[in-house]
C-alpha cells in the first residue's frame, strides 16, 4: 500500500515529534496573537461607531448650526485618543507576541536540536552499513566470477592435451621431427 516498506527508525519519528510540538506551540501562540488582535480591533470599531452615532445624533438634533460645528469638534479630541490607544495597544501586542515567540523557542529549541542530532546519527550510521554491505556484495561478486573463471579455466585445462615446456601438445613431442614436419 504505501511505496516504502522500511519501517520509520525511531529517531527519525522523535525528531518528527519534537518539530510538532514546535511547529504546534508555534501555531498556537500565533492564532493567540491573531485573536487578540481581532478582539482589540473589534472593541475599536464598536467605539467609533458608537461614539460615530452620539454625533449624527447631536448633529442632527441641535437647531443652530454653531452647535453643529461645536458638537463635530468636542468629538474630535476622543476619537484622535482613542486611536492613540489602539497603536498602543497593537504596540504591547506585537511585543508581546514577539516575546511569546520568542519563550517557545527556546523551551522547544534544545529538544530538537538533540532529536536532529540524533537522527543525523542514525542516517550516518545507516548510510555507513548500507555502503559496508554493497562493498561486501560487490567483493562476494568479484569473488564468485573469479572462481567460476579459475574452475572453467581448469576444467579447460582437464580436457586439454598435456602440454611440454616448448607449449606442443604432448604427443606431437613424442614423435619423429619429420613426421611433424611432413603434416604441415
Amino acid at each position: 500500500m504505501y511505496p516504502f516498506s522500511q519501517a520509520v527508525p525511531p529517531a527519525v519519528k522523535t525528531h518528527l515529534d519534537a518539530q510538532t510540538a514546535y511547529m504546534s506551540d508555534m501555531s498556537r501562540s500565533m492564532f493567540r496573537s491573531f485573536q487578540r488582535m481581532c478582539e482589540l480591533n473589534i472593541q475599536l470599531m464598536q467605539a467609533m461607531l458608537e461614539e460615530s452615532t452620539l454625533a449624527g445624533k447631536q448633529m442632527f438634533s441641535p437647531p443652530h448650526d454653531a452647535d453643529t460645528m461645536s458638537a463635530t469638534a468636542a468629538r474630535a479630541q476622543p476619537a484622535s485618543d482613542r486611536l492613540r490607544a489602539y497603536q498602543h495597544h497593537v504596540s504591547r501586542l506585537a511585543a508581546d507576541t514577539q516575546v511569546e515567540l520568542a519563550r517557545v523557542t527556546e523551551q522547544h529549541a534544545q529538544n530538537t536540536t538533540r532529536t536532529a542530532r540524533a537522527m543525523a546519527d542514525e542516517v550516518a550510521r545507516g548510510a555507513s552499513e548500507a555502503a559496508e554491505r554493497g562493498m561486501h556484495g560487490q567483493q562476494e561478486s568479484v569473488r564468485r566470477f573469479a572462481d567460476s573463471v579459475t574452475r572453467a579455466g581448469e576444467a579447460g585445462a582437464a580436457q586439454s592435451p598435456p602440454r611440454t615446456e616448448r607449449g606442443q601438445p604432448a604427443m606431437q613431442a613424442a614423435m619423429p621431427a619429420s613426421a611433424v614436419q611432413g603434416e604441415a
